[in-house]
């Protein structure tokens, strides 16, 4: 399966997307950062297979626009862009097109996921457990709570009755699920989720040790979505 994958957003991710996209017999059509993106034009991106984003939150809507309008999948990496969720797979659906996101790429997370809803379902009933999320990121991080703990944090307030919603502050209200963000240097990212009694704790813990788990999901993602139409996630890629 040979592709031509666009790279929307070339930082530090876009760079390890293309190398894994190359050993993968893949080629890379545009790289576009904020110096270039007047290169994306119609002409530009008719030979792409597949557009993976990974760029900034304000730029993510407006990618996501022109993908769909020339027909080309996309694989969306960029968090901070959800409040535009549900308008976006409107446009998509009407202009069947395909859009593929994730707030995290990595096999290894998307298991976790699998896990901490599971976990959750069974925490519904213990009463006597309180729970928390906290993740820690590297300073350049551009948003927080990450993509990922909030993720984590939706899966947990839609499966224990007893949390109703999240917050980023320190909160006595049992029915706010606390989520703390830590931004230090070097940290490509850890999320846990920590429920404790006055008996024990029972924690679960992802740590990730650099870019690549997300870099080689979402070259699978790209691999999945092509001639695809549709809305997709992770869950379709992974099938789990």
């Amino acid at each position: 399966l040979h592709m031509i994958i666009s790279l929307f957003g070339y930082g530090k991710m876009g760079k390890e997307i293309e190398q894994i996209a190359i050993e993968r017999g893949h080629q890379i059509g545009l790289k576009i950062n904020s110096s270039n993106s007047s290169d994306i034009t119609k002409e530009n991106i008719k030979n792409t297979d597949v557009i993976i984003e990974f760029s900034r939150p304000e730029f993510a809507k407006d990618n996501i626009l022109f993908a769909i309008e020339n027909n080309v999948p996309i694989v969306v990496g960029t968090t901070g862009w959800y409040d535009d969720y549900d308008f976006l797979k409107s446009q998509t659906l009407e202009k069947n097109g395909a859009l593929l996101t994730a707030t995290n790429f990595s096999v290894g997370v998307n298991i976790f996921f699998k896990i901490n809803e599971y976990l959750a379902k069974i925490m519904n009933t213990q009463e006597a457990y309180d729970v928390n999320v906290k993740e820690i990121h590297h300073t350049q991080k551009l948003d927080a709570p990450s993509g990922t703990a909030l993720t984590l944090a939706q899966q947990i307030i839609h499966n224990i009755d007893r949390k109703t919603k999240w917050t980023d502050k320190k909160t006595l209200d049992k029915s706010e699920l606390t989520i703390t963000s830590e931004r230090i240097d070097p940290a490509p990212g850890t999320h846990s989720i920590k429920y404790t009694s006055e008996i024990d704790d029972i924690e679960i813990t992802h740590t990730a040790h650099n870019r690549k788990g997300f870099a080689f999901g979402s070259v699978l993602a790209a691999e999945f979505v092509k001639d695809k139409k549709g809305i997709f996630t992770m869950n379709d890629v992974l099938q789990f």
